[in-house]
């Protein structure tokens, strides 16, 4: 059985599945996913609890060795197999798939892994689990994500956020839960429970929202100029290379221009975007298709040539200032040949 994050802590209200699989890279989703179950089972009279911590040289007989003990100090237990890399190995996925198939009586077992992705669903080991317990996959919130991440928390303290305030407050922390409970927690101790207004949240928290370069893209891709200035400027501050940005946006640039070129030739722009993944950027995907023709995107290719250029010191340009234009000019807005460069240093 697979569920949400935020369906986790009803499911725990009833009776314990056997095992728990938690998967992801957002850490904060992920210690709390794992707390909960803790929590719910020690409610349940579990209370002997053996951690393996899945490295290397990891032997797997532990693991099995552990399922077929009996607990000399409580009648149920908790094994906690850590796994960061979500690669068992090839005996480490037969002893997974062996407990699945015949669960510890009386005991939970936890697995906490990386992300696992869409080839490691489909394995014997990681369907076998699942099919026996519960499976949480913890994803990165976008900004519409993290507002409603917000909403549920801060109500859970008893604030009443105004639109304003839960937008503000989401924009200064995207991208950063672990920021955004610490600004949760002093906006309570600031204000108690109550209403929060925007200015509350001008006053109280600092802006630690930390961004990846698909920010960048997705912001440019949608058009959202103001947005995109601000994540090419938390990149540059936070020491993110160039490079890096630029062969996102190049990536994605290329891309739009085969698409465009399918255009051109009269295939069906449903039948284009089919291919977008994951299927929510298709919308914004077609709008830069829209405000960028073929000979538009062409002309972004050789930007991205003049940026590469720029980075490697052929060209006397800055290559933020670079990275600057060609942001710009994806999200739709005119660059002026003198405006003003992002500030700071590299």
């Amino acid at each position: 059985m697979q569920l949400r994050p935020e369906q986790l802590e009803s499911h725990l209200e009833k009776a314990l599945a056997p095992i728990y699989l938690l998967s992801g890279d957002e850490p904060l989703q992920l210690m709390e996913a794992a707390d909960a179950v803790r929590a719910a089972a020690r409610v349940q009279g579990v209370e002997d609890r053996e951690v393996f911590n899945v490295d290397k040289g990891f032997d797997w007989e532990q693991l099995s060795a552990a399922a077929e003990s009996l607990s000399l100090f409580a009648r149920r237990r908790l094994l906690e197999l850590r796994m960061p890399t979500g690669k068992p190995g090839a005996h480490g996925s037969k002893v997974l798939q062996a407990y699945a198939r015949r669960p510890a009586e009386d005991t939970v077992l936890l697995i906490e892994t990386g992300r696992l992705d869409a080839s490691d669903r489909k394995t014997a080991w990681c369907k076998a689990l699942e099919s026996a317990g519960v499976l949480v996959q913890v994803w990165p919130l976008d900004l519409a994500g993290t507002q409603g991440w917000m909403q549920r928390r801060m109500r859970r303290h008893g604030l009443q956020p105004t639109a304003d305030a839960l937008r503000l407050l989401s924009e200064r922390v995207e991208g950063n839960l672990l920021a955004a409970t610490q600004e949760i927690d002093k906006l309570v101790l600031l204000s108690g429970p109550g209403p929060v207004d925007a200015d509350a949240v001008l006053s109280a928290v600092a802006d630690s929202a930390r961004f990846g370069v698909f920010d960048l893209v997705d912001a440019a891709l949608a058009g959202e100029t103001a947005r995109a200035v601000r994540v090419l400027q938390g990149l540059r501050d936070e020491g993110i290379e160039a490079v890096l940005v630029l062969w996102a946006l190049a990536r994605e640039i290329r891309s739009l221009h085969r698409m465009a070129e399918q255009v051109e030739a009269n295939k069906p722009v449903q039948q284009i975007l089919s291919g977008v993944r994951p299927q929510r950027r298709q919308p914004i995907v077609r709008q830069a298709l829209r405000r960028h023709g073929e000979m538009g995107l062409g002309r972004l290719l050789a930007s991205c040539a003049r940026v590469d250029r720029a980075i490697k010191g052929r060209h006397p340009g800055n290559p933020w200032d670079e990275l600057l234009d060609l942001t710009l000019n994806l999200a739709g807005t005119r660059v002026v040949p003198d405006h003003s460069p992002l500030t700071g240093t590299p």
